[in-house]
């Protein structure tokens, strides 16, 4: 729905990486006040490399993280750079840069700093600036129902600057979350875990291969990182033992495995020994040096305090409509970025601009019965498909994002950007190794950067 009447509000947008970049542009655009909270020195977010690692908790199990960033040195990007960019500024390659069309992180990095530049958002940040606590104001009820569809909610944001610990408390109109979700490990439950002496560090803290030379290595998880990290580890580590749930593997990761002696496929850990001894359910074991967990990561969010409104329970953030919304809060607190397995610039842009527009009256949300009964409809739906509750945000469907931005007349995503995006993932599938230089995919990409997205401001508008 559309309204008429237009309001300026006081946004706090928490974390400057893309979903928080983007949220800034758009609710300046729509006529809001903004201030982004940064914990670092720069924007990035997740693509701001952080190398200095040694403080962290191999395992993460820490209340919060020292580093944010789960990025290692070699890293490349696994989607084609064409696809990757905002609906307005393409992700364009340049002179005297990582021309590739999977480039390392850096260049995602660089094009992000490009992106806050071009728009002007650097002086809407605060950088170095953790938050501390985000909770409703003049909330002393004892239920929930006080402050359930309140239209005059805002919000106390309590902020501590990093160099001088100096603290500042102030009040918003709406808060956006948008924290990033590759951060906070996720770890498996292994018997013997506790007790084991030897080395064990989830991928969060991976950098470099080099400290595992000559280590017989167990990596747990075949997950795209589990696969990277695995192929960077067999060219130094004396044995690899690559542990997952499912023993089919891909034809590429089958290809790698066959051409490297000490890469072994192992199935799932049974338990671990005090003595170094890591049983597999299969029977086979190993004494390893090392084990590192490729699981993944889970939502976390310490700073938020919604008197239990708004919950994770085994990575299912919730309620949230449509991924984004909790009912009872919104549109005064909203989340960008917590879905997975999407084209994700384009989605968190439509995202951004459906809240801006929310927040300036321009649009309206649902009624709340509307909304939660969307997401019971949801949750059933999941269920009924066998679909895991730490999978509730992996969307992989592009007809669920075109349905997004249908909320706000968003374009949908062009036909070029599926097929390129499909096109990478059978081509990784069948060709882990090689992927990102050897690509068949050329008709494509011709049709991609002859497309508005790359024509629409002409090469001289970007600063090479």
């Amino acid at each position: 729905m559309v309204s008429e009447t237009y309001q300026s509000k006081k946004v706090c947008v928490i974390g400057a990486g893309p979903s928080g970049l983007v949220a800034a542009r758009e609710l300046r655009k729509e006529g809001h006040r903004v201030v982004v909270l940064e914990q670092n020195h720069d924007v990035g977010g997740q693509w701001l490399y952080d190398p200095n690692v040694e403080g962290e908790d191999p395992l993460g199990r820490t209340p919060s993280l020292k580093v944010h960033s789960s990025l290692y040195t070699s890293l490349r990007l696994i989607s084609p750079r064409e696809i990757m960019g905002f609906t307005d500024f393409p992700f364009s390659v340049k002179k005297g840069r990582d021309m590739r069309r999977f480039p390392g992180h850096r260049e995602l990095l660089l094009y992000l700093k490009d992106f806050c530049d071009w728009f002007g958002l650097r002086d809407l940040i605060r950088f170095n600036t953790r938050v501390a606590y985000v909770g409703m104001l003049d909330y002393y009820g004892t239920s929930t129902d006080d402050v359930v569809g309140c239209e005059d909610l805002k919000w106390v944001v309590r902020s501590v600057e990093k160099k001088t610990q100096i603290v500042m408390e102030e009040v918003f109109d709406a808060v956006i979350v948008a924290t990033g979700h590759y951060s906070q490990p996720r770890l498996p439950s292994i018997k013997g875990m506790d007790a084991w002496k030897r080395k064990q560090m989830h991928s969060h803290i991976y950098r470099v291969p080099e400290p595992f030379a000559d280590e017989v290595v167990v990596v747990v998880g075949t997950s795209l990182s589990g696969q990277d990290i695995s192929m960077e580890l067999v060219e130094v580590a004396k044995a690899v033992y690559l542990s997952g749930k499912s023993l089919d593997i891909s034809e590429g990761l089958s290809k790698v495995i066959s051409k490297h002696e000490n890469l072994h496929l192992r199935p799932q850990i049974d338990c671990l020994q005090e003595d170094g001894k890591v049983l597999f359910v299969d029977g086979s074991w190993v004494i390893a040096d090392t084990i590192m967990y490729c699981t993944g990561y889970s939502y976390t969010f310490p700073f938020l305090d919604t008197k239990g409104i708004v919950a994770v329970d085994d990575d299912r953030v919730g309620p949230l409509y449509e991924h984004t919304f909790p009912p009872s809060l919104a549109p005064s607190l909203s989340f960008i970025g917590i879905p997975r397995k999407i084209i994700g610039f384009p989605f968190f842009e439509s995202q951004a601009k459906w809240i801006a527009q929310l927040l300036s009256g321009k649009r309206t949300l649902p009624s709340r019965d509307d909304m939660m009964q969307s997401i019971k409809e949801l949750y059933h739906s999941r269920d009924v498909a066998g679909i895991p509750k730490h999978n509730t945000h992996d969307i992989a469907e592009f007809e669920y994002c075109d349905r997004y931005g249908d909320h706000i007349g968003f374009p949908r995503l062009e036909e070029w950007r599926k097929e390129l995006c499909l096109s990478a993932l059978r081509n990784a599938d069948t060709d882990l190794e090689t992927y990102r230089d050897s690509w068949d995919d050329h008709e494509l990409l011709q049709e991609a950067l002859q497309s508005p997205h790359f024509t629409q401001h002409g090469a001289q508008d970007f600063p090479l």
